[in-house]
């Protein structure tokens, strides 16, 4: 590594960090997938349906690689930069994106969607869910899960507290999926390796993933960035590990029981 701390951070803490395209990594941080393909699953199922809506799609970049959209397809998303790059990617596409404020209700009918999809939702509205989900519809969703990449969150913030720690445990997705009337045909996690090459890579990382490091910025963190910087140098990389989880719930013929909002 030829490049200076100050030059690599200087050129991460001024590149955009909209839409949730990260590329801008290639060559500087790697990420294992998960083994099940979100990508692929999604794709499958929305060739299989006639309507069909993704929570919280960011700037479309995961639903523009579907191979095949269904006649009705509907993004939602709440940051205004990511409304427009949505639009723009996703409208060519035949594909409507409404701006939403990611909190209940969701602008629709009841049972108007064959599929709801979501990759990494902030907040999941179970009711809201199962009430715009068709009977027989399927919720299909891959979520960030418990301590994802907290080797450098704490490393930031230090050790936190085990109820933070578990957070977005997948158990219970499953019981809030269920308490909404939802029936849970798939739950898989996955612990996965995460490298960071440069310190570049990780102040665009927390610049662009805001939650993990809640405040973050470079001037006043550049001395834990500086102390990281010669650790990367020394050791090659950072290493930390996200973890994944997939989730694939089916409302039940019947329609099951479906609330108008969290809480009711």
């Amino acid at each position: 590594m030829t490049r200076s701390f100050e030059e690599l951070v200087a050129e991460a803490d001024a590149v955009s960090v909209e839409g949730w395209d990260f590329s801008w990594l290639e060559g500087r941080a790697t990420e294992q997938r998960p083994s099940w393909g979100y990508q692929r699953a999604m794709s499958e199922r929305l060739a299989r349906v006639s309507a069909a809506l993704d929570i919280q799609t960011g700037g479309g970049e995961v639903l523009a690689g579907a191979a095949k959209l269904p006649p009705l397809m509907v993004a939602t998303e709440s940051w205004p930069p990511n409304v427009a790059r949505a639009t723009a990617l996703l409208h060519p596409r035949g594909a409507v994106v409404v701006a939403d404020a990611d909190e209940p209700p969701l602008p629709f009918g009841a049972a108007a969607f064959d599929l709801v999809t979501s990759r990494h939702p902030v907040t999941v509205w179970w009711e809201e869910i199962a009430r715009v989900l068709r009977p027989g519809g399927i919720y299909l969703s891959q979520q960030v899960g418990p301590a994802s990449v907290f080797e450098l969150v704490e490393y930031f913030l230090g050790p936190q507290p085990e109820h933070v720690r578990r957070a977005r445990h997948p158990e219970d997705a499953r019981r809030d999926a269920e308490a909404a009337g939802l029936e849970v045909v798939d739950l898989r996690f996955e612990s996965l390796r995460t490298e960071f090459f440069d310190i570049g890579a990780v102040v665009y990382f927390l610049r662009k993933v805001v939650w993990m490091v809640p405040g973050f910025t470079v001037e006043q963190c550049r001395d834990r960035l500086r102390e990281l910087d010669a650790l990367i140098r020394e050791q090659g990389s950072f290493v930390a590990h996200t973890t994944r989880f997939l989730i694939e719930a089916r409302k039940g013929a019947g329609g099951g029981r479906v609330r108008g909002r969290r809480g009711e």
